[in-house]
Formats: C-alpha cells, structure tokens, sequence
C-alpha cells in the first residue's frame, strides 16, 4: 500500500487507507513463512479473516486494509489475536477520519 497509515500491536501490522469513494472495503493478509509453518499460517489466515468479517459488518465502506502477522502470530490464542486486531482497527479507524 503506497499511502496510508500504519498501526500496530505486538503480533499485527495494520496498514490502512481511508477512501469513501468505494462501493465496498477490501481486506489483504501477508502471513509469511517466519509466522509459522504451513498449518500455522493458513490458522492465522482463517482467523483474521473471521475477525475481519466481524469489521466488515460494522464498516462495509470507505477503506482497504492490509493485515501483516508478525512472528508468533501462530503461537497467539484466539482471543488476543482479535484483541490486538480490533483494537489496533478501531484505533486507526479512528485517527484516519479525524
């Protein structure tokens, strides 16, 4: 993504464009080989897709979003993995319309 904003916690990376023009918002997931093994990335994979689709009914709107998982994303339970991404979401989310 060429512009911007970027925020983070200890396991995601949240880089996020705001753009009202779009008839819909669009996610994107960098999940790498230093995340985990095959298995492990495509768990990390369906669960940010699933929190994603939680974002999504609450924003169906305005933004394309690309998620990068950091190292030891893998090793994260489920409820802080959606912890960080909510909230590293919401508090972009927020910055970007102000």
């Amino acid at each position: 993504m060429k512009s911007g904003r970027r925020f983070g916690s200890q396991h995601l990376v949240i880089y996020l464009k705001r753009d009202e023009t779009l008839s819909h918002a669009r996610f994107g997931f960098i999940v790498g080989k230093p995340v985990a093994g095959a298995v492990g990335r495509n768990l990390v994979k369906r669960r940010l897709r699933h929190i994603a689709r939680e974002i999504l009914q609450q924003h169906p709107t305005g933004f394309d979003a690309v998620v990068r998982a950091q190292a030891g994303a893998a090793e994260v339970d489920w409820n802080r993995l959606r912890t960080e991404f909510l909230g590293s979401f919401s508090n972009g989310f927020e910055k970007g319309s102000k």
